[in-house]
């Protein structure tokens, strides 16, 4: 079998990112597969920027090391229980519940005022970022959102820093806008969750494989509070996705009713091959306050879901890349 070419688009979500890092781990076995570009938001811009240098610093099993290493690293500052028995006072029973009450009432300028983030010194010491402005071995595109504007801003590898890194990561309840360059940047979930034209329009290969990290349907209507709560926030992430996803299948169904002629334009669209790999049951199942739990055990064990969902994408779908797309465009119309 020759090398197959594909196209990556991450989709952010806190620790739930550790599923892509399974997903990841997987795909970087298969010796035929090659990575052209990257579309990334918030954790899924963490685990497209590892890729990239890790595949720059030792090939593909270089990558693997290095997203395994990032992963672990993250739990090293994960959030400690609370002692048993400690007064809760309705705020929960974790120091995630205390953090997310907190945030409904001061904001990290308030409560951070130093802007204490360990994920910087993670970054800064992982990657280096000089090396990979100058030759990444892929193409990068990581979202973040413009605060005055509320626009997509998509980062590129030849202007990459920590500080777009982070921009992309940048939860407004956590931590101060990262400022780059005059402009205040939010995560890029608000905007694109991922941006998937610029893998369409700037990169060459036909296959783009989307890996999510919220399900596209969700079974029920939520009834109580914080279900609906979460179902809203899921909403606000997944919203700019939907609508580009949407435009896109509706522009490949137009274009492929046409029998003339067409411009470059409309036959990268309809030349377009889409691939997904969705979260499993327990993803699916998690709340949001699960996005903050980096401890090793759950990381670990959404990787190992990760690897299984990869893995049973290319024993049963692997076979369409270079040949059609294995996801349905019409579940977008």
């Amino acid at each position: 079998m020759g090398v197959r070419k594909i196209n990556l688009a991450l989709q952010g979500g806190g620790a739930h990112g550790a599923f892509t890092w399974g997903v990841l781990d997987r795909l970087l076995e298969e010796p035929t597969l090659r990575f052209e570009g990257v579309s990334g938001t918030s954790a899924g811009a963490m685990n497209a920027v590892m890729l990239a240098s890790g595949l720059q610093q030792g090939g593909h099993e270089g990558a693997r090391e290095l997203l395994a290493r990032f992963w672990h690293e993250v739990s090293l500052h994960a959030l400690p229980e609370l002692p048993k028995g400690l007064p809760t006072a309705g705020f929960g029973e974790s120091v995630t519940d205390w953090m997310q009450m907190l945030s409904y009432y001061l904001s990290p300028y308030d409560l951070n005022p130093l802007d204490i983030n360990p994920l910087r010194s993670l970054v800064e010491r992982t990657v280096d970022f000089e090396r990979l402005r100058a030759a990444s071995p892929l193409r990068l595109f990581v979202a973040a959102t413009d605060v005055q504007s509320g626009k997509l801003r998509l980062f590129r590898d030849t202007e990459m820093t920590a500080d777009h890194l982070l921009a992309s990561a940048c939860l407004p309840t956590l931590h101060k806008a990262i400022e780059i360059d005059g402009s205040s940047y939010w995560d890029g979930g608000f905007s694109g969750n991922p941006a998937i034209y610029p893998l369409v329009f700037d990169c060459a290969s036909d296959d783009v494989l989307v890996v999510l990290l919220q399900p596209l349907m969700r079974v029920g209507t939520p009834v109580s509070a914080s279900s609906i709560r979460e179902r809203v926030a899921e909403f606000g992430f997944q919203s700019t996705y939907l609508r580009e996803m949407r435009a896109l299948s509706y522009m490949q169904f137009e274009i492929r009713k046409t029998p003339f002629s067409l411009g470059a334009f409309e036959r990268r669209v309809r030349r377009l091959r889409l691939h997904l790999i969705e979260t499993d049951e327990l993803l699916a199942g998690l709340d949001r306050a699960s996005k903050y739990d980096t401890r090793l055990h759950f990381l670990q064990a959404l990787h190992d879901r990760g690897r299984e969902r990869a893995h049973l994408w290319l024993a049963q779908q692997g076979h369409c890349l270079g040949r059609t797309s294995s996801c349905d465009l019409g579940l977008f119309l």
